[in-house]
């Protein structure tokens, strides 16, 4: 009779920020707790925890996504991009730019989950007006309220090459 102490576990195989790694973990866990306690990638953020807040925002297999409602035995062999691999050889993500730029952010907690969502939004074709980009965008909450220079942020990487 098996041991009801033990917790099963399961073995995932990610391909995260261009990088392939190998992880067991507990049946339960979740992709936002993978990549944030055991691969220490805590740009990602852990905010409602119920899939309202958009703070824990990535990108997989180039859909955006709420790591935290998705378990990390689901995710197995797919391709995991977090707001740490964005930037390449050093420079910013043109989203990234703007958001620095517009002064999209105060506190900052979210700018992560909402860098990644405006990505796929500008990828996926919804900045055709403020109110279209502010739609497609709701699902990420600015507890400080910075919609105005967000949305602005989107609009202006919409409009660049990349």
């Amino acid at each position: 009779m098996p041991d009801a102490n033990l917790t099963p576990e399961t073995t995932v195989t990610l391909r995260v920020n261009g990088f392939t790694t190998q992880v067991v973990c507990d049946v339960r866990t979740t992709l936002l707790d993978l990549l944030r306690e055991r691969l220490r990638l805590t740009g990602t953020k852990k905010g409602c925890n119920r899939g309202e807040c958009g703070a824990c925002t990535v990108h997989l297999d180039g859909r955006r996504v709420n790591a935290c409602m998705v378990l990390a035995a689901s995710a197995d062999g797919s391709e995991v991009t977090t707001v740490e691999g964005l930037a390449q050889q050093g420079e910013l993500h043109p989203v990234q730019k703007a958001f620095i730029e517009a002064d999209a952010f105060q506190c900052g907690f979210c700018t992560p989950g909402q860098i990644m969502s405006a990505v796929c939004c500008i990828r996926e074709g919804h900045t055709g007006s403020n109110e279209e980009i502010r739609e497609w965008m709701s699902g990420n909450i600015c507890r400080c309220s910075a919609y105005p220079q967000i949305a602005a942020a989107v609009e202006a990487a919409a409009g660049k090459e990349w």
